[in-house]
């Protein structure tokens, strides 16, 4: 029976044992999943703090998005407004500068970018002759970009309207190594003649450059030529610029010539040849020709631009100025029809004695009237150019300022050199002696 009891006490300690082991288990565990049920409320707790946080941010962030969307809208509302002023003033101004009676014979407009000094200097030089005859040659002023001294500088005079374009679309050479100045250069012109041509809707326009001066003639040459551009269209663009138009090689400011050569640096365009050159952007000739004195009615004196002063010493400084006014209207300028041209230049060319072999410019020296060389290709062009010292670059396979693959020029006045390409006398219709 002792041992019945004893057993038993033995068995209930036993099982106290298990009760407080097991009790103590739940207990850690209670603590564990108490201390997990704190860190997840202190975590939710933290996750509501940064939500509540973020809400916060979003909706000072939509505050802003407002605030700029009023300002968007409000600085829209001002462009509009000053977009309608300046149209306006400009319509004013171009009102203002044309006579309702008198028809302009054309636009002149001065392109301009970041030189204010230069774009002062061709202004002046231009109203020093346009002034008397503004009514026929309305004057423009065409920026590129917002450099604040040019816009300054052209709003200051009342003679002219000012416009300006903006271009911020990149650039994409077609070609490696391209300037980018160019391509700039281009949708500038592009703005500026859509400009002129379809909202102004002038017939003619006249380009300049901020860093030009002009013949006394300079208005007359071009009036005298807006009637030949109209009734020849074989004629693409009339310039007033000679590339070989340097004093020691130019003698008689009445004399033009046709070429097949784009002179550029100051030139008139017609409307219908705009029509078809606007859309592409691209040179494109079909055939035509320019025409261009032999005396320049215009002198640039740019040595710093997009062009680096390129043969600005050896080329664009000695350039005559013409300075004698001549009387255009008074000439008759039938001769540099298509029609007519060839024959003419070609009596000219035959009339001039060939010269051959070496010492090209001592025997031309020793010849009293006009000779003729012949060039075999372009490397035989740029020898004798280099000899004679007039432009030897060529462009698309033509020489500057070449008809037919002729180029004439003064040496030793007043005898001419006419430089003959392989194929020239037989374009012509001259037999070779």
């Amino acid at each position: 029976m002792a041992n019945f009891f004893c057993d038993f006490r033995f068995l209930l300690l036993i099982a106290a044992a298990a009760f407080i082991y097991i009790q103590m288990r739940l207990f850690a565990t209670q603590s564990e999943y108490s201390d997990r049920l704190a860190a997840a409320v202190e975590s939710e707790n933290h996750c509501t703090n940064q939500l509540r946080l973020l809400i916060d941010q979003i909706s000072m962030q939509q505050e802003r998005i407002v605030a700029l969307e009023d300002e968007k809208n409000r600085r829209e509302q001002e462009c509009t407004q000053l977009k309608a002023l300046v149209q306006d003033l400009e319509r004013k101004g171009v009102q203002r500068l044309i006579d309702k009676v008198q028809v302009p014979v054309a636009a002149v407009v001065i392109m301009a970018c970041n030189r204010a000094d230069y774009l002062e200097r061709t202004i002046k030089s231009i109203l020093k002759y346009q002034t008397s005859v503004a009514s026929k040659y309305p004057l423009f002023v065409s920026q590129d970009g917002s450099d604040p001294n040019v816009r300054s500088k052209a709003l200051s005079y009342d003679q002219l309207t000012y416009m300006q374009h903006l271009d911020f679309e990149r650039v994409q050479p077609e070609r490696p190594g391209e300037l980018i100045a160019y391509y700039k250069i281009a949708r500038h012109y592009k703005w500026a003649l859509d400009e002129l041509f379809y909202k102004h809707n002038f017939s003619r326009v006249i380009i300049l450059e901020d860093d030009m001066e002009i013949a006394p003639d300079f208005f007359s040459y071009f009036e005298a030529a807006a009637a030949l551009l109209d009734k020849d269209k074989s004629i693409m663009a009339v310039s007033s610029w000679n590339d070989n138009g340097q004093k020691q090689f130019v003698q008689d400011p009445y004399v033009l010539y046709r070429s097949d050569f784009f002179p550029g640096l100051g030139w008139m365009l017609a409307r219908s040849t705009w029509d078809e050159l606007s859309p592409k952007l691209k040179e494109n000739h079909q055939g035509r020709q320019f025409i261009h004195p032999e005396v320049c009615r215009t002198y640039n004196f740019g040595e710093h631009g997009s062009s680096m002063g390129q043969f600005y010493k050896q080329y664009l400084e000695p350039i005559k100025l013409n300075d004698i006014l001549v009387d255009w209207q008074s000439m008759d300028l039938s001769y540099l029809t298509e029609g007519k041209y060839a024959k003419h230049f070609a009596d000219s060319v035959k009339k001039a004695k060939p010269v051959n072999g070496g010492d090209l410019v001592l025997k031309t020296s020793n010849i009293a009237g006009d000779v003729r060389i012949k060039y075999e290709d372009q490397s035989d062009f740029e020898r004798i150019a280099r000899e004679f010292g007039i432009f030897e670059e060529w462009k698309d396979g033509v020489p500057r300022t070449a008809y037919k693959g002729i180029v004439v020029f003064r040496y030793q006045k007043p005898r001419r050199v006419f430089l003959v390409g392989p194929n020239s006398l037989k374009q012509l219709g001259i037999e070779e002696s």
